[in-house]
């Protein structure tokens, strides 16, 4: 069987810290991303924690577009993952730039189905 699915994992590193911080922006940013990439937008759910951070998921029809961000280290990890149609690139060029990213690393992993190795 053949790949059913795309996961990418992607961590952005000196970034703006103000803006990791700001629930706003980064609820405003991950919507912008999913529309930009042409997902389907089913919900979203956003949460600042205290004193810093926030998590939270764009559930897409396709699958899922999820961040946390630590505004007190500039960093912030994405995980999109999509069963197909999307262009990834695109919405991480938008939170790149929302977020002022110097730099990124990615993972990028072809899912489903996985094999069981036993010893």
């Amino acid at each position: 069987m053949s790949a059913l699915g795309r996961h990418l994992l992607a961590e952005f590193t000196g970034c703006d810290s103000a803006a990791l911080a700001d629930l706003d922006r980064v609820t405003s940013a991950m919507l912008s991303a999913a529309e930009a990439s042409g997902a389907t937008i089913v919900t979203h759910s956003f949460h600042h924690f205290s004193p810093y951070g926030i998590s939270g998921a764009v559930i897409i029809a396709e699958s899922h577009l999820a961040i946390h961000t630590w505004p007190e280290h500039g960093f912030a990890a994405v995980d999109f993952f999509s069963c197909g149609g999307v262009d990834m690139d695109r919405g991480l060029a938008i939170l790149k730039a929302a977020f002022g990213v110097e730099t990124e690393v990615r993972l990028e992993l072809e899912r489903g189905p996985l094999r069981v190795v036993t010893p």
